[in-house]
């Protein structure tokens, strides 16, 4: 919060010249629906300039026009100068827990619902915990916690994927899972064949991965299936249907729209 606050004060508040400070209360209020996350990034802008703020909701609770949805409380300067940081902060997050809302409600329940490592640069934290408070279940933080072999790596291997599976597993953490993106129902076999943990349905189409699914229920029911690839609002149903364990989508973060809130001085 540090940085975020200094990119917008820059070399000092202007207004914090001419002005005189005096104790000063305001609300944050909600001009459209959605759902709130970022309040211990909030917290900590707070706990940061010395101003005092009070929630009305909490992160993973909806808010709709004219609700309010936080109260703050500090000398007027102060106030002023947090407000634009403060609140875009909590637009960031709650836009993407909006999203990811609405992706698990699309699914119905019927299958885990993940994002991804599209995130902007050094907010990857952020925006995974903004989904996470929408209801989504995180994917990988990075290359280190899970062996993801896209088509981008199948293409580099030189040798069978069994075989560098096979290499893997003595070289990378014991509980670390290792995931083939496949491309078509041949992969998919191939790759749970070699020993994949997950294998990803990437662009694939419903009926195919309908027959990765039959296929693994009857071979190798301990693998997981992710399906992934243009996953929409309006699609993530079908793949639900489809037997998939969880469907993963990117638009969940970088195609979040900000809702419309804003801060208020009363006094």
């Amino acid at each position: 919060m540090k940085k975020a606050l200094a990119e917008d004060v820059g070399r000092g508040d202007l207004f914090e010249r001419v002005a005189q400070p005096k104790k000063a209360a305001g609300k944050i209020v909600a001009k459209s629906e959605g759902v709130l996350a970022g309040a211990p990034y909030a917290d900590a802008l707070a706990q940061l300039l010395g101003f005092d703020l009070v929630w009305e909701k909490s992160d993973g609770e909806s808010f709709a026009p004219g609700e309010t949805i936080a109260r703050v409380y500090g000398e007027s300067t102060i106030l002023l100068k947090a407000e634009r940081t403060l609140l875009n902060t909590i637009l960031h997050a709650s836009s993407i827990a909006t999203k990811a809302r609405a992706f698990v409600q699309a699914a119905s329940e019927k299958v885990k619902v993940l994002d991804t490592r599209k995130t902007r640069p050094h907010l990857r934290e952020f925006e995974k915990y903004a989904a996470r408070v929408g209801g989504v279940v995180n994917h990988r933080f990075g290359l280190d916690d899970c062996l993801m072999l896209k088509d981008t790596h199948l293409g580099t291997l030189g040798e069978p994927l069994g075989e560098f599976i096979q290499k893997a597993r003595a070289k990378i953490p014991f509980t670390a899972k290792i995931e083939v993106e496949c491309e078509d129902v041949q992969m998919a076999k191939e790759a749970m064949e070699a020993g994949a943990d997950i294998v990803m349905c990437d662009n694939m189409e419903i009926e195919d991965i309908k027959k990765v699914v039959e296929y693994r229920n009857k071979k190798y029911p301990r693998v997981l299936i992710e399906a992934s690839g243009n996953v929409s609002l309006e699609t993530i149903a079908q793949y639900a249907e489809a037997g998939v364990d969880a469907v993963s989508s990117g638009s969940i973060v970088h195609q979040a729209t900000w809702p419309d809130i804003s801060m208020k001085i009363e006094a």
